[in-house]
């Protein structure tokens, strides 16, 4: 009786297993094992295996803009990537764009190769997206950590080799220098880079375009040649004679791309206002020296103080006189529109081109306050990071094209806007006084252009007078600051 009680109980016990094991292999297959049974864990699976496919849209990047171009990709297909990662820089007709990731997943593909232009609302990239599936495992947790630890170790293999290939190959720019390059149709690698890792520069772009390759070969050579043998005399002097490249050697055709395009068309439609000018001759030293004694306070605050925030606030004190001024006109000049905010335009030489951002609100804005914004702006300008927000919503344009040279100038509104500034160059040319005394005095020369369909020469004459009043006598200011 007993032997067949234990053997009863040995064929139950088989049994049950074989059934346990059943269930197990019938809820998930994860394949046949010769372990034990152990208890189960939640292990997460990677993207690969419960990932989903989904499309990146390119978002709007600012007002009627429906398509940008790809500056350059900073990812490849394969690429694991987290959310806020830089994916890609793009370039509208306005600014430059850096796009950045909203998922964290894997890049699938990408839809546009770098120049292309990609659509508002169309798929820029396809990207796998990590869901947090889980699945079972039956396997031992020392076969689980193993195989995560081979799987990483491959995958960190594959991207250092990856890094490594991207690191001996890539040239560091920004999106506007890169913009210049291809615009100008040069050779990158031949450009010598003197930024930080070899980064190139915009200086480095425009001595290759205005020296040639030879200097920035020759920059090259010296800095990673080892040191010539004592032969070197007699090579260099069976070379030949050095020949130095100016100008270009045939015609060169270019498509009118980015900034320019958007330069053509809003010449285009300025063009199509009749514009009035009016010119006069300012007296500047009072303004010289007051920005010569607060420029040592301004820079404790960490403030760059220049001429021009004490041009734009007395342009604005001057606005609240005359609102039509600082109006926008729209299309068939039926309406217009006084805008409350000043929002002064002022425009800029930058690397991808001559751009007119503005500083918002000046009419409740001190002098320091002005100045700290346009420091942003002209950094912002240099690294061609500027966005839609900075470029738009302008009300009145001062352009200090003086900086460069020139007096009496002839601006172009920027439309819908109705009127613009141009100050000329700073001069010390002799005056006379009341005693017909021979006087030294700084004078600058501002031209202003206005749509001549809202603007009469009367509004245009009395502002540019209370203008000059202000920056001739720029202490009385301080009565207009909020």
């Amino acid at each position: 009786v007993l032997f067949l009680f234990l053997v009863v109980a040995v064929m139950l016990r088989r049994g049950l297993l074989s059934l346990s094991r059943g269930l197990l292999s019938r809820s998930h297959v994860i394949g046949r094992t010769t372990s034990p049974v152990v208890p189960l864990r939640w292990i997460s699976s990677s993207s690969v295996l419960s990932g989903k496919v989904i499309p990146f849209m390119l978002a709007d990047v600012g007002e009627g803009i429906a398509k940008a171009k790809v500056i350059e990709w900073h990812v490849e297909v394969g690429d694991t990537v987290k959310e806020f990662d830089p994916i890609c820089d793009v370039a509208s007709d306005k600014a430059n764009v850096d796009i950045s990731s909203r998922y964290d997943g894997v890049i699938r593909k990408l839809h546009f190769k770098e120049g292309e232009d990609a659509i508002v609302g169309k798929p820029l990239i396809d990207i796998e997206i990590d869901e947090n599936h889980h699945y079972f495992s039956d396997g031992g947790e020392e076969a689980a950590d193993t195989s995560t630890t081979e799987n990483a170790n491959s995958q960190t293999t594959t991207d250092e080799t990856t890094g490594a290939t991207k690191s001996s190959t890539k040239i560091l720019m920004t999106p506007a220098v890169r913009r210049i390059v291809s615009e100008n149709n040069i050779l990158i690698e031949n450009v010598v880079g003197t930024g930080k890792d070899g980064r190139v520069l915009k200086e480095d772009v425009l001595k290759y375009m205005t020296e040639g390759p030879s200097s920035n070969t020759s920059t090259l050579t010296s800095a990673s040649a080892p040191a010539p043998a004592t032969s070197a005399p007699s090579s260099l002097s069976s070379a030949g004679p050095v020949v130095i490249q100016r100008g270009i050697q045939q015609d060169e055709t270019y498509a009118v791309t980015g900034m320019r395009e958007a330069m053509v068309r809003s010449m285009t439609a300025a063009l199509r206002v009749p514009h009035f000018s009016y010119a006069d001759e300012f007296e500047v030293d009072a303004m010289m020296d007051l920005k010569n004694v607060l420029a040592d306070d301004a820079k404790s605050h960490g403030i760059k103080l220049t001429y021009m925030p004490f041009l734009i606030k007395a342009a604005s004190v001057a606005l609240e006189q005359y609102p039509t001024l600082n109006c926008h006109v729209n299309e068939d000049c039926s309406a217009y529109t006084l805008k409350a905010q000043h929002n002064i335009g002022v425009a800029m030489d930058t690397p991808a081109g001559l751009i007119v951002p503005n500083v918002k609100a000046v009419n409740s804005k001190s002098i320091y306050e002005i100045a700290r914004d346009l420091n942003e702006l002209q950094t912002l300008g240099k690294e061609g990071k500027l966005s839609v927000q900075h470029l738009t919503g302008g009300t009145f344009t001062l352009s200090n094209i003086g900086v460069l040279g020139g007096t009496y100038l002839g601006p172009v509104v920027v439309v819908p806007e109705v009127a613009i500034g141009a100050l000329g160059r700073i001069r010390r040319v002799p005056t006379f006084n009341e005693y017909d005394e021979v006087v030294p005095k700084n004078i600058m020369e501002v031209s202003f252009s206005a749509d001549h369909r809202v603007i009469d020469g009367v509004t245009i004459a009395k502002f540019s007078n209370l203008f000059k009043q202000f920056i001739e006598n720029p202490v009385s200011l301080l009565a207009y600051m909020k």
